[in-house]
């Protein structure tokens, strides 16, 4: 099954390398003329159009959209109505009115609409999923994500939307639920109204908290997840793909439990996210499945964005 690919810069290169591997690349819209004779040497089998109006005449199934945050809304939609499957990547939209209108076109149509969150397609997330589903770690009691590095700064998006939307879709896919409460703080230094350091805390039904630290303005690079549970901690290193089980905790009488600690899981070796979640697209396409990450579990992950980017505009 051939789809096309809309937007090929930044991100979007990836994306036509790895459609392209699978045999799956059957065109490229790309509004820069340099990055277009640029792909046509990459890929001279494939078809390379100025704009999407084009491409999407094309006989083509299904189409990914990797152009701009703020365009995602617009393009998707302009393909749903043209009768295709879409593949939009992170986030579905700035607002979570637009996200809905998608989900409920997408329905309409009769289309599989799907989002990029990559870190759902790590081997080690869906194994760590799978334990904490399975009690092995007890009651979760929190959740802790870092998402840290001296990076490259952004001029219009601030450091939750430029670098915690995987995040925030990995705690939800975690918890199984969305948060009823939200709760965010940022600190704008190198440029007015830009957070470079934000903390985002969510609150969910069942009692379990979870935090988000996003910065670029950081010293060390640290991608970390670590989960709180009542019969232990697990600390999931997203730059090794390891998950360490630390069997350690606070006894009721309030001394501590320290058993060691071991590493449970290792994703290295396993598969390429990305080839991974494209391979799960064309296989819900043949096969008439919902996607893991469809339209539909990405609205609430929208949703958060949205409060905690109200918050931090009314904290200015």
């Amino acid at each position: 099954m051939k789809v096309g690919l809309i937007g090929a810069g930044g991100w979007g290169r990836n994306l036509a390398r790895t459609l392209h591997e699978l045999g799956a690349l059957g065109g490229i819209a790309e509004l820069r003329p340099e990055l277009r004779a640029e792909l046509s040497a990459l890929y001279p089998d494939v078809p390379i159009y100025p704009d999407q109006h084009l491409l999407l005449e094309r006989d083509l199934p299904a189409m990914v959209i990797a152009t701009p945050a703020a365009t995602h809304f617009s393009i998707a939609k302009e393909a749903l109505l043209a009768g295709k499957h879409v593949f939009v990547e992170k986030p579905l939209a700035l607002a979570t009115h637009e996200a809905e209108e998608l989900v409920a076109l997408a329905k309409k149509q009769g289309r599989v609409l799907m989002v990029g969150h990559l870190l759902l397609y790590q081997p080690a997330v869906r194994w760590l999923k799978e334990f904490l589903d399975s009690g092995a770690l007890g009651e979760i009691w929190s959740l802790h994500q870092e998402r840290l590095n001296l990076g490259r700064v952004r001029t219009v998006e601030n450091a939750l939307f430029s670098l915690g939307v995987h995040d925030v879709a990995l705690l939800l896919y975690l918890v199984g639920q969305a948060p009823e409460r939200v709760a965010a703080q940022g600190q704008a230094v190198l440029q007015p109204n830009v957070e470079d350091d934000v903390y985002l805390h969510l609150w969910f039904p069942r009692g379990v908290r979870a935090h988000i630290h996003a910065s670029w303005l950081w010293p060390e690079r640290r991608r970390r997840l670590t989960a709180i549970g009542a019969k232990g901690m697990l600390v999931y290193d997203e730059a090794e793909q390891a998950i360490s089980l630390h069997r350690k905790g606070i006894n009721p009488d309030l001394t501590n439990r320290d058993e060691g600690a071991e590493v449970v899981f290792r994703g290295q070796g396993r598969g390429e996210p990305l080839r991974l979640e494209l391979l799960h697209f064309l296989d819900c396409l043949a096969e008439g499945k919902r996607p893991l990450s469809d339209g539909e579990s990405a609205v609430p992950v929208v949703r958060v964005l949205e409060e905690a980017n109200r918050q931090l505009e009314a904290a200015r």
